[in-house]
């Protein structure tokens, strides 16, 4: 983002509903009794759920102060001001067949498809913003509605972002059509029990619950170019596997690192730093098939300290200078080191994400003590590492 660019965060509420848009001021109310407030409300639904939402949530009267849809009542009872959340009858969506036409409800397996795609293209719009943070409410429409939404949230919400689920009790508020919120002055109002029995009970004997449910985000395993559009699940999860065998290119003739088609530059100093243990790991004596768990390619300080001599080779091969005293490359000890790696650490990191640069990064093993140094290497196995020189 360029400076100079004012940029506001924001708090969406992304869900799905059906016939029942109590869910919607349900879902309101138990993030308002969590001190959670949401800027931005966006609603995934049918034809015949659209009508309902905007009917009876967003049925507006000739003026502002004469609005009787049931979100407005609940926001002057909770006195928030309307004004402060983006959401009109334009932001409640109905999903479309291929002749551009609503949906009226989802129950074939085509029309399950259908939805599932919608909400993987709204959570894909929904979360390109990194500081924005998106709450996906489940609760409403068929059960598939749910996990379409649910697994839309799977593949590109951010480990910040939360998915909910709405719990009602009891139940008789649950089935109960003109049960939208609990007023702040309880009211008698009439329920049926779950054995169907008509009967009137007080709203403050109801009980909203919203419970964050547990993910396990894949947004951190994607790369740049499956993050340029929305795609399936499957297609995802089809690129996920076949994504097995990445080589990291230490190149030193344009002094980057290239992995999965994402570039880094660095230094010249921490260019020849990161190559120097990129080749003892790809020198390393070792009959293991497999660098896991294996120290042998790793360096202590002394170590490097001793290949003094071909780090400053490797720095003279980049900038086509020798090397006169220092010459502007730090002498390796445990001082200049420990900077070094911290910021090539940083530097890894920020552009290829935390997930991807745990497996980049210059790591360490062992423990310090008066018998051992710490080691320090690449855990990328070396099969995987290319050096250009």
């Amino acid at each position: 983002m360029s400076k100079g660019v004012l940029f506001c965060v924001k708090t969406y509420l992304l869900a799905v509903c059906g016939l029942s848009p109590q869910i919607i001021t349900e879902t309101l109310y138990g993030l308002h009794q969590q001190g959670v407030k949401v800027d931005v409300i966006r609603i995934l639904t049918t034809r015949p759920g659209k009508d309902a939402c905007i009917g009876q949530l967003l049925r507006a009267g000739d003026k502002k102060e004469e609005a009787d849809g049931e979100y407005f009542r609940y926001l002057r009872e909770y006195d928030i001001d309307s004004a402060t959340i983006d959401f009109s009858p334009r932001h409640v969506e109905a999903v479309c067949n291929e002749d551009g036409t609503e949906i009226d409800d989802i129950d074939t397996e085509e029309e399950n498809e259908l939805f599932l795609n919608f909400c993987m293209e709204k959570a894909f719009e929904l979360t390109k913003e990194p500081e924005n943070t998106v709450l996906f409410s489940i609760a409403g429409g068929r059960r598939t509605m749910g996990v379409c939404l649910g697994l839309a949230a799977q593949c590109y919400a951010r480990p910040h972002d939360r998915i909910y689920h709405v719990l009602v009790a009891p139940g008789a508020f649950d089935s109960c059509r003109d049960f939208f919120f609990p007023p702040k002055q309880s009211k008698l109002i009439d329920v049926r029990t779950r054995d169907g029995y008509p009967c009137r009970m007080q709203t403050e004997l109801a009980q909203i619950t919203l419970v964050p449910l547990p993910f396990f985000p894949l947004r951190g395993q994607l790369t740049p170019q499956m993050l340029k559009q929305p795609e399936t699940p499957a297609s995802l999860m089809l690129s996920l596997v076949r994504e097995t065998k990445h080589e990291l290119t230490v190149d030193l003739t344009q002094r980057k690192l290239v992995w999965k088609g994402v570039e880094l530059d660095l230094s010249a100093a921490q260019m020849a730093l990161y190559a120097l243990l990129a080749k003892a790991k790809k020198e390393a004596d070792c009959s293991r098939r497999s660098c896991q768990e294996c120290e042998s390619c790793y360096l202590t300080v002394k170590e490097m300290a001793a290949r003094q001599k071909e780090l400053n080779g490797i720095y003279s091969r980049m900038t086509k200078r020798e090397l006169v005293g220092r010459g502007g490359l730090f002498k390796i000890c445990s001082l200049d080191f420990n900077p070094y790696r911290t910021k090539i650490n940083k530097e890894i990191n920020y552009c290829f994400g935390d997930y991807e640069g745990r497996k980049l990064q210059i790591e360490s093993h062992g423990q310090r003590t008066h018998n051992s140094q710490l080691r320090y290497g690449i855990r990328l196995d070396r099969a995987r590492i290319k050096i250009i020189s």
